[in-house]
This record gives structure tokens, sequence and C-alpha cells, in this order.
């Protein structure tokens, strides 16, 4: 399925809070980590089965369930059954292709986001929705596959660096989120590379292999864009929403992500410009070197037409033409029409056509 744009077909008709997968299936198995953890120790694990997840949802420390894989249905509907989820956000979590969103319900918060990844093979952008479940005391996330960018996380529970393992769920959720909205920033850098070999090419050599990957830039930077502006609305509905779950102190990070967030939206703006102006150089160039093209071919035609004429007149070979009868008429003509070439190439660089 592209990530330009996902098809709903499979849930047309079907009633509202069914759950079925929509989107790739990027891995076989669901995977269940689970780390719990307080200001004195952590406990990380993996489980097998979705049922040992329940007694986290009431205890005094705090938990993050982990989920790589939204395909089994059994699996997202027992857990959100035992944490009270609404199903028809199990049924957004469940689909791929969800536009970033913040949800506030009175036990728990919400939130769908897009992680993104450059891919160094195909020299693209990768995209995995991942959604997150806020709680008193736990947070649950939901990731398409294995592999995401929260390790830095991870290492910092475990090693009880920076305010992680002092602070609440939601400060642990504010985390996820940073690191989400950090991973752009490295987008940005390679997107950066990018478009700067693409202005060197551009000036060389504006082929269409040149044209061909301005498209594709043009491409990613609407992607891009698609997925990262509605996270602006994400963040300040989270700073602005009255949550028992979000506390003040956690606020101003969150302002701190915000800004971050707009920082990344200001960027992709600059490079969707950079990108157009390419586009307009390239049109630019493109015409100005046919315009060379025809300038030169021109020139050449306008020297030809009065020696095509001089031949012709004398081509016509009439029995009473005087000229016909010179012992130097021949290399007369030659040289009158060497002159009117010489004449007319000495206009041309008076009138800077040439």
């Amino acid at each position: 399925m592209s990530k330009y744009g996902r098809r709903k077909a499979k849930k047309v008709g079907l009633p509202p809070g069914t759950l079925i997968h929509v989107g790739e299936r990027k891995t076989e198995q669901v995977k269940i980590t689970v780390i719990d953890y307080d200001e004195s120790a952590v406990r990380e694990s993996t489980i097998t089965k979705v049922e040992e997840c329940y007694p986290f949802k009431d205890s005094p420390t705090v938990t993050w369930i982990n989920i790589d894989g939204i395909h089994d249905v059994d699996t997202i509907e027992r857990i959100g059954k035992n944490y009270g989820i609404h199903p028809l956000l199990l049924e957004d979590i469940m689909h791929a292709g969800q536009r970033p969103k913040i949800e506030d319900f009175e036990d728990y918060v919400f939130v769908v986001l897009k992680m993104l990844s450059f891919n160094e093979k195909e020299q693209s952008i990768d995209t995995e929705q991942v959604s997150l479940i806020l709680g008193k005391t736990y947070v649950i996330s939901f990731q398409e596959k294995e592999g995401d960018v929260f390790e830095p996380i991870r290492e910092r529970i475990r090693n009880a660096k920076g305010r992680v393992r002092k602070m609440g769920a939601d400060y642990l959720a504010y985390a996820l989120l940073d690191s989400i909205i950090d991973s752009y920033f490295l987008i940005l850098d390679k997107i950066g590379d990018k478009i700067e070999a693409l202005e060197e090419d551009l000036m060389a050599r504006p082929d269409a292999k040149v044209l061909q990957t301005i498209h594709f830039l043009k491409r990613e930077m609407i992607f891009l864009r698609r997925s990262v502006w509605p996270l602006r609305e994400v963040v300040s509905n989270m700073l602005r929403i009255e949550s028992k779950l979000i506390r003040e102190t956690t606020g101003i990070f969150l302002r701190d992500v915000y800004d971050h967030t707009i920082q990344v939206i200001d960027t992709i703006e600059n490079y969707r410009d950079v990108v157009s102006g390419m586009l307009e150089i390239y049109l630019s160039s493109i015409s100005n070197r046919m315009n060379e093209v025809m300038k030169v071919l021109t020139i050449f035609a306008s020297i030809f037409i009065p020696l095509t004429f001089v031949a012709g007149v004398y081509g016509m070979n009439f029995k009473y033409m005087p000229e016909l009868e010179w012992h130097w008429g021949y290399f007369i003509v030659l040289t009158i029409m060497a002159v009117i070439s010489i004449f007319m190439l000495l206009y041309f660089k008076k009138k800077r056509w040439l």
C-alpha cells in the first residue's frame, strides 16, 4: 500500500468499531515487551501471553507496554478490553493510515503520530504509525514493526539517567513523543544533503535525471508535510487539555516539543520552496538552452537566405543574362556572397545577437 495514500476498501460496509487491520503487514508475530519501573528499580521482560499485561493496569509503578505488530485482532482486542479502550480507538490503532491526532478520555489519552526513518538503500523516507495510550500509571505504545527510535529512552530507564525514573507516565509519553520528533531532524538533514547535491547537478547538467530527482523530492516533501503538519495541532492540544493525567510539570517539556515541531515544519516549508524553485530553474535552463540553439540556427538561416537568393538568380540560366558570359563571373558572385556573409556576421555582432 502506497505511503502517499492508503485505502479503506476493506472497511467499507462494516459497522463502526469493527477491528480489521488496514495497511501493510510488517511483522509476522506480535511482540510485547514490558518495562516496569520506579525511582529505585526497573523490571524489563518480553511476554508471550496478553494476560501478563493485565496486572500492570493498577500498578503503583510506571509501566511501559510496547506492542510490535498491529495486525493481530485478538491481541489488540484483549488488551483494549482489559484497559477499557474504546472500540473506535482500537479500530484507529489497527488502521495504519491514520492522520496524527489526539483524543482525550477521562481515564486515558490517545495519541496517533508517524515515526519516520530514512531508507539508505532506496534513498527514500519510510513511515510507520505509532499509537500511544497514556493512562494514570502506564503507557501503551502500538507499532507496526519491531525497531524504533526509542532505544535511548530504554537506556535512560535502565541506567536511571535523566528525569524519566523520577517522573510519572505522562513524562514517559512526552519522552516518546520527543524522541519521534527529534528523529525528524535527522530525516531533514538527509533531505538537505540531497537538495544541496541536486543544486550542484542542476547548475552543471540539467538533464532528465535531475528532473526525475526534483519530482521525487517534491513527492517526499509533500509526504513529510502531511505526516508532520498535524503534529503541531496534536502537541498544542496536549498543552491545552485539562486532563488529570498530564501534570503541569510535564507541560513545560511539552512546550519544548511544540517548539521543535514548529522548527521541523518551518524547515519542511523552506525545503518545499527550494525544491519548487529548483523546478523553475530547471525549466528556465532548458528554455534558455533551447533559445540558444534556436538563435544559432536562426543566424545560420538568416545568413544563407541572401546567399540562396543570389544562387537562385544565377541558377535560372536565361539566355540573355549578361553575367553568364563573364570570364570572372563565377568568382565575382562567390566574392559577393562572402561579403554578404561577413557583413551579416558583423551586423549580428553589433546588435549583440552573437
